[in-house]
């Protein structure tokens, strides 16, 4: 059973209800090839949920926090096994132990929220208040009345920009607020700094395209303007907005970023 409170009401789901509901907000067929066995149910537990959470990733603190506030299930986007594992010690230990102890179920949802109607590519749009937004094959593009500053400001100060940036200058009137052109900006949450994704979005009319881990080659080979952000500062967005959705409790953890 899972309990979501709505209306005031408190709706009990079985464990099989609730992963059909999750199945019904990002269809596992719609995954990339690249998660085949690795989403859905990755550790089993109790079958009755009575509280349930959600974070980015299942790690020591974020497995741990689920576990003491008496989640029954954990919600992740990225899978917390990705190769074959053939002893849980260390690390593994550490973040798979609490979940056990408590029978805490944890399940995951990745490149299937990525392509869901709803899911983190839209709510990244809807966070950067994007408008006219089309859809890529991955990630969408849209109107952008922000600039890159507002947009770097609004994702916690974690963007950075190559690029002939002059084109996309806008003044500041006296009450503090942008004016100026409006730019076509392609968003990818995660590491979605792919050429042909890239081109696509050329394509598409985008002036910026704004995604996760730049690599040097793809900076030197692009003449688009490209703004890369953490994986955390853009994914992170997308489960907030399920968790809130959903009425369950979202973790954050964020890694620590120094800026030296």
């Amino acid at each position: 059973m899972t309990i979501i409170l709505q209306s005031n009401q408190w709706i009990i789901m079985d464990l099989t209800d609730f992963i059909r509901r999750l199945e019904d907000i990002a269809p596992p067929e719609i995954a990339e090839d690249m998660d085949d066995g690795k989403i859905g149910l990755v550790i089993e537990g109790k079958r009755e949920i009575t509280r349930a959470a959600c974070a980015l990733d299942a790690t020591k603190y974020t497995v741990t926090k689920a576990a003491e506030s008496g989640a029954d299930i954990l919600v992740v986007h990225h899978p917390p096994i990705w190769h074959a594992v053939h002893r849980i010690t260390g690390l593994k230990k550490d973040i798979f132990l609490p979940a056990f102890k408590s029978e805490m179920n944890i399940y995951s949802m990745h490149t299937n929220f990525d392509h869901a109607r709803g899911g983190i590519n839209d709510a990244l749009g809807e966070f950067l208040e994007l408008k006219n937004i089309e859809y890529m094959s991955l990630g969408v593009i849209g109107d952008c009345t922000m600039s890159l500053k507002e947009i770097s400001q609004k994702l916690g100060g974690s963007m950075r920009v190559y690029g002939d940036i002059g084109r996309l200058e806008k003044s500041r009137s006296e009450g503090g607020k942008s004016e100026g052109k409006t730019f076509r900006l392609a968003v990818v949450g995660g590491s979605g700094f792919d050429a042909e994704l890239i081109e696509e979005a050329k394509e598409a009319g985008a002036d910026v395209f704004l995604s996760a881990e730049l690599k040097h080659d793809t900076i030197i080979s692009q003449d688009i303007i490209l703004a890369e952000s953490t994986h955390y500062d853009l994914e992170s967005i997308g489960m907030k907005k399920l968790a809130e959705k959903m009425g369950w409790t979202f973790i954050e953890d964020r890694p620590q970023r120094h800026d030296i």
